[in-house]
């Protein structure tokens, strides 16, 4: 038998067999009908009772209840309270002014020896009841939550569902104690997070198989939730980071886990994770382990950035480890001397503008010193961040020298070049563990990135004028002040002939904010690379004139009436030193440059609409606070790890709505336009291994061109079992019979499977919309892709019209934006504003049967397919309503029933049947309107009661009366209030009706 399709329930009893069988875990029961917290005290105390005097037991758990239950203070805030105490214990004394013990809530050392328990449909009472999948409990405390979806609904759906949970107003009080939390299914396996973990960032457990399971959820409910491992998870692998809490990656665990034996045998060694990919908390986490398990251990972690040597104190400081920066090498010296401070962060001193830290100067102020009797104090770790700068190993050795005893692990985002690969494998030790770009494409890390060279031709038109016009400018020079001259004459030719290049750079970006997914429609921004700060203020200037304000320069020039004095040349003419002070002082307005690139950068990060493009010339390209962007525009010749750290800024998951990031290179540095290179692994990267940098740039057009295609294919196949193709058909299959009641929930993931494939369609055709020939399609092809996804767009609003699904106009603004922008008919998008939001019922009622004339042109033409979406739009009125008045809406069901017969029937002239339907119509949305009731029936509520209480008028103004009498603020979803609710509805209801059904109207009365 087939179990494709099956429900979450069938998932779930199996789900919780696996649990029981092969994890040990305790079933608890089904607790929906129990009043539960995450702090369930029974277990908690039994687990206590066996280790601590019941003085400590009680104050221990009295003090854990406290801190899960303060509701003064947001979840991020209580959950990482409420993680102290599970990870490092609770103190308390057993009385007052006696010496303070240890707590500890569960036993992080033995796993086996806590009690592990998973409970099902877990009722929690918040704002509104809401009733999780399972829960995983340990020792009694809820860390744990699963929410299960059948095989063919999106385990995205679990995830929001948590999320949801996660709000003040259902159950966020639950969520103080948890720590991981997990959706799944069948066909997907499980995606997990932790406390308000953005949907774009849960994760897929990524490890060779250990066992054989039939279910891929399975697999990874075993990876994740085996009990060894669930608690090392928690213990070794979560911290909170800058007010986000955050839960190791697959390859953050593995490099951690790898790393460790490393240190317990005593050998270093590199940890090279691609950029992008959380090299600091991996840091972090190995040196918590490293201080807990190695006797005497200190850390040092070396930096070349202050800004990364910041954020390392920080990163430390938020998990709960203090961390001492050093000032100087002098500072660093004294501190490994002395054995107080057991982690250290020293910054290698930058100087100048240098991009490389000035080791030789830092190296020479640590050995002068060196006391004569220096010992480095401790078991010392030394982490070296991005070690691929250390100069071939020069600062390797020197700090070797001085700390002869100490273990050192060299951290990197870069693949080693081949010149430095020998040496650094040779200082530090070989790789411990390596994560580089395509599998963190793969996992979803980082984005994949779309590259593609962009040729401006520059040329001189006329040398034989400029070369006149030198002659004549430089004449009455000697011939030695001539030939210094013309040194730089190369240089300034190329400056002075390359402002139109540069204007054709200005126009081909400002085309791209016109027409380029993200960034015409204001969600995404772009980093311009210039050559130079010269360039880059002479870009600036351009796009102002050019009406673009939403650009700024950001570099390391410092405007300062020093660095003008004596550039005045006279004649009328600026040298570049002027001209650069000048676009600096008209950037600025009279702020300083530190404060303005910090609001610049803020509003590039925040407000992209607002700030849509830097400029920049080293700044801002590498490191972990250079922001993230959607293009990257290079007109700057780079190579090596300034490339590779730099492309790097567009492939991070700063959005939902974020695909891709684009690469735009304007100096060949890959020489694709040279040698139609498609594998860009050459050129710029010459210096890596090509095994270590494949499958990092792809082709935009190519790729684009494959995903189009894809996404094409996947529609079409969507639709493909329709024979024939026409609009009655369509309705048919992705909305079933109006006549049987249940055929819009049976036909519900089809319709769902439609919107989201053509959004996809959307994007994918919005990419290269004006680019289809560029990207290989012949004009035939080209325009057979046109009329497929004006086809599929229109067939997709139609369907949503047809079958009465909720309008949400948010999901497609970007969508019609991109398609308007692409030149496609923008007759979807006017005929979505037309409707207002509101359903065709509503739009009936509103206008009358004039409101078909806005029904889009495949249904309005015919006279069948109009019919059915009324008698869809219509039926899913009744079944959303019936629960608010079952008799009434009952008996418009039967009127429906009847009315779809006559049409089919051919009882009914066309023109009769739509008088007929608006009639139902209105009095399907208008339940209980009319004069059919008596006077004192006065409100929806007491109309829904006379219709289901056989139009008996005491029994209804008794009860109505009564109801409001007795109901509080909230009382539905709150057991004990519904009680007395329902006690009282009992007390006036005559046996002959059903309480229960009662009740339930009742419940979905609005008024109430």
């Amino acid at each position: 038998m087939s179990n494709i399709g099956d429900r979450e329930r069938r998932t779930q009893d199996r789900v919780i067999r696996f649990f029981q069988k092969v994890l040990q875990w305790e079933y608890l029961g089904n607790w929906e009908e129990r009043e539960n917290r995450n702090v369930e005290e029974q277990w908690l105390r039994n687990f206590l009772a066996a280790r601590y005097a019941e003085p400590l037991v009680n104050k221990a758990i009295h003090e854990l209840q406290r801190v899960a239950g303060d509701q003064s203070r947001d979840l991020y805030d209580v959950n990482k309270d409420v993680y102290r105490l599970l990870r490092y214990g609770v103190r308390v004394s057993e009385e007052l002014g006696t010496h303070k013990e240890t707590v500890q809530l569960i036993d992080w050392e033995a796993p086996q020896t806590n009690h592990f328990g998973i409970a099902e449909e877990v009722s929690v009472l918040g704002e509104n009841r809401k009733r999780p999948d399972l829960v995983l409990y340990v020792n009694g405390i809820a860390l744990g939550v699963i929410e299960l979806k059948r095989g063919t609904v999106s385990v995205s759906e679990g995830i929001r569902q948590n999320l949801d949970n996660q709000q003040s107003h259902f159950i966020q009080r639950f969520f103080t104690t948890l720590q991981l939390v997990i959706a799944g299914n069948d066909t997907e396996g499980a995606r997990y997070g932790t406390i308000l973990t953005p949907e774009k960032y849960y994760l897929k457990w990524k490890e060779e198989s250990r066992g054989e399971y039939q279910q891929l959820l399975d697999r990874h409910l075993f990876q994740l939730c085996n009990k060894e491992r669930f608690l090392e998870l928690i213990h070794d692998f979560t911290l909170f980071d800058g007010g986000i809490k955050k839960v190791c990656r697959p390859h953050q665990y593995f490099g951690v886990r790898a790393a460790q034996q490393k240190v317990v045998d005593q050998e270093g060694g590199i940890i090279w994770h691609c950029q992008g990919s959380g090299k600091s908390l991996t840091m972090v986490w190995l040196t918590q382990w490293i201080r807990e398990h190695i006797e005497d251990a200190r850390v040092l972690v070396i930096t070349d950035r202050d800004e990364l040597d910041k954020q390392i104190v920080r990163v430390f400081s938020d998990a709960g480890e203090q961390m001492r920066r050093a000032r100087s090498g002098a500072d660093l010296i004294n501190l490994l001397n002395k054995n107080d401070e057991p982690l250290i962060c020293s910054l290698i001193h930058k100087f100048g503008s240098n991009e490389e830290g000035d080791y030789d100067r830092f190296i020479e102020e640590i050995r002068k010193s060196l006391p004569k009797d220096f010992k480095a104090k401790g078991r010392l770790h030394v982490f070296v961040d991005e070690c691929h700068r250390t100069q071939s190993g020069k600062l390797h050795k020197a700090m070797k020298t001085i700390l002869p005893e100490a273990l050192f692990i060299g951290f990197t985002g870069t693949p080693l070049l081949h010149r430095d690969k020998g040496t650094s494998l040779e200082v530090f030790g070989p790789y411990i563990h390596t994560y580089k770009f395509d599998e963190a494409v793969e996992d979803k890390v980082v984005l994949d990135l779309r590259y593609e060279a962009r040729d401006i031709d520059q040329r001189i038109t006329d040398q034989a004028s400029i070369d006149e016009w030198f002659e004549a400018t430089t004449r009455g020079l000697t011939a030695l002040a001539k030939a210094e001259l013309k040194k730089r004459w190369g240089t300034l030719r190329k400056l002075f002939s390359s402002k139109g290049r540069l204007e054709k750079i200005v126009f081909d970006i400002l085309k791209d904010f016109r027409t380029k997914p993200r960034l015409a429609t204001g969600e995404g921004n772009a980093i311009l690379v210039a050559g130079s700060v010269y360039e880059a203020c002479k870009f600036y200037d351009l796009f102002q004139e050019a009406g673009f304000p939403e650009c700024a320069i950001v570099t390391s020039y410092e405007p300062s009436v020093g660095k003008i004095k004596g550039q005045t040349t006279g004649g009328g003419r600026k040298t570049e030193e002027l001209e650069k002070y000048a676009t600096y002082m008209k950037m600025l307005g009279g702020k300083d440059t530190e404060t303005f690139e910090d609001e610049v950068k803020k509003q590039f990060i925040k407000e992209p609409g607002r700030m849509k493009l830097l400029i920049v010339v080293d700044k801002l390209l590498t490191g972990f606070d250079a922001p993230a962007a959607t293009y990257l525009y290079i007109d700057k010749s780079m190579q090596d790890h300034g490339l590779f750290q730099a492309i790097c800024r567009v492939n991070r998951l700063d959005s939902e709505d974020k695909e891709f990031g684009f690469i735009v290179d304007y100096k060949d540095l890959f020489r694709s336009l040279k040698d139609s290179i498609k594998d860009y692994t050459c050129g710029a990267f010459d210096a890596y291994d090509k095994r270590d940098v494949e499958g990092l740039l792809k082709h935009r057009l190519e790729m684009a061109h494959e995903e189009l295609d894809a996404a094409l294919e996947a529609v079409i196949a969507l639709c493909e079992p329709l024979h024939p193709r026409d609009q009655v058909n369509f309705i048919r299959f992705f909305c079933g019979d109006p006549e049987q009641v249940d055929d819009l929930a049976r036909t519900e993931d089809l319709r769902l499977s439609l919107y989201k494939l053509t959004a996809a369609l959307i994007r994918a055709f919005s990419n290269i919309a004006n680019e289809l020939a560029d990207a290989g399609y012949t004009k035939v092809e080209a325009d057979r892709v046109r009329k497929e996804v004006a086809f599929y767009t229109n067939l997709r609003d139609e369907i949503k019209r047809a079958s009465g699904d909720h309008i949400d106009l948010k999901a497609y603004e970007a969508d019609m934006r991109q398609l308007i922008d692409m030149y496609i008919s923008a007759d979807p998008s006017r005929k979505i504003s037309a409707f207002d939001d509101l359903s065709l019922v509503d739009l009936i009622v509103k206008y009358g049967i004039s409101a078909l004339d806005s029904l889009p042109e495949g249904i309005r033409t015919s006279k069948a397919a109009t019919a059915e979406t009324i008698e869809n739009n219509v039926r899913r009125v009744i079944i959303e309503e019936r629960p608010t008045n079952p008799k009434y809406f009952d008996n418009m069901s039967e009127l429906l029933d009847k009315l779809i017969q006559d049409r089919r029937n051919g009882v009914l002239e066309y023109q009769a049947y739509l008088m007929k339907v608006e009639d139902i119509t209105r009095r399907t949305k208008r339940a209980g309107g009319g004069n059919a009731y008596p006077p004192t029936v006065d409100t929806e509520a007491k109309r829904a009661l006379y219709d289901n209480l056989e139009h008996n008028v005491e029994l209804t103004i008794a009860l109505d009366a009564e109801v409001r009498r007795v109901k509080q603020d909230g009382w539905k979803g709150h057991r004990l209030r519904e009680k007395e609710v329902r006690l009282a509805v009992r007390k006036i209801l005559p046996e002959a009706y059903d309480l229960d059904a009662i009740f339930s109207l009742i419940k979905s009365q609005r008024e109430y």
